[in-house]
């Protein structure tokens, strides 16, 4: 075994890169000078190379599966962890409400409470958006001997969605939450004070003339109420949400700018009389 002086060691070491930058040079001219000569020698390195490449493609696939598999297999375990306790939050609420609902059949039977007939509805698709009169309004398409009545409600899977104003033979026009002409007792979920919901002809409706004393509080639930018999008790609307100016508005829990399908319900209600369209206004103005 050849041993190299310290010096002869440091003396090739400052070699190698100027020997390495004369060869890529001479690689280069030659590859200039003489491109079939070239081609030939990347040809047979590939050549050279791919039986390598071929025994290594299986073990580098099989463990990139593997390692994607375990990445999986992770994800699937917190995924798994979140909902385990999602179920046990379920479960705890599914407790609470089976035993107030178990209370609530004890107040009523005590009560002699007299349960809400059943409601009939009929299923209708949105066939157009065109206000006509209003400016906030779909228009369904019924078919023939319905038996749709003025004044009935519509929802959606979500919340209220309006009120029938207009029949035809074949199609009735619903009165949105949010039309200017809009005008819908409701309560607030969690003081159960009583308030006016006013449309606005914009995105949400208003909340006026709640009792003094008592504040909206943002987020809080709204529903309808039952007062003047024109619309059922506790039918969601949606949430309060303030606006930069403070005013209490609120956010329709039914999905009024992407409505496809409504059931219109017929709650045997008397105090729903058509509005009388006012004429219409900007957004946000009252």
């Amino acid at each position: 075994m050849i041993r190299l002086s310290i010096q002869a060691r440091q003396a090739l070491a400052r070699l190698t890169l100027p020997v390495l930058i004369v060869a890529s040079f001479a690689m280069m001219l030659l590859g200039k000078a003489d491109t079939l000569l070239a081609e030939r020698a990347r040809t047979a390195l590939a050549d050279g190379l791919a039986p390598i490449y071929a025994a290594l493609a299986a073990p580098l696939g099989d463990m990139h599966n593997a390692v994607t598999e375990a990445i999986n297999l992770w994800d699937m375990r917190d995924e798994n962890a979140r909902l385990r306790d999602e179920n046990e939050k379920l479960r705890r609420w599914q407790t609470i409400a089976l035993a107030l609902d178990a209370e609530n059949q004890r107040l009523k039977a005590s009560l002699h409470w007299i349960p809400d007939p059943d409601a009939s509805f009929l299923t209708a698709r949105v066939v157009a958006d065109a206000g006509g009169v209003y400016a906030r309004a779909v228009l369904l398409s019924v078919g023939p001997n319905h038996g749709i009545r003025k004044g009935e409600i519509a929802v959606d899977e979500r919340g209220l969605v309006g009120r029938v104003t207009e029949v035809g033979s074949r199609t009735a026009r619903v009165l949105l939450i949010t039309d200017l002409n809009s005008r819908i007792p409701v309560t607030l979920e969690t003081s159960r004070a009583h308030a006016i919901l006013i449309g606005t002809n914009g995105p949400r409706p208003r909340l006026l003339y709640w009792p003094e004393g008592v504040v909206p509080q943002e987020g809080e639930r709204i529903v309808t109420s039952a007062e003047a018999n024109a619309f059922p008790a506790n039918l969601p609307i949606g949430a309060v949400h303030y606006t930069g100016n403070g005013a209490p508005e609120v956010e329709p829990a039914a999905m009024l700018q992407k409505l496809e399908v409504v059931r219109i319900f017929d709650y045997g209600l008397t105090g729903v009389t058509a509005p009388e369209p006012a004429s219409r206004a900007t957004p946000g103005r009252h």
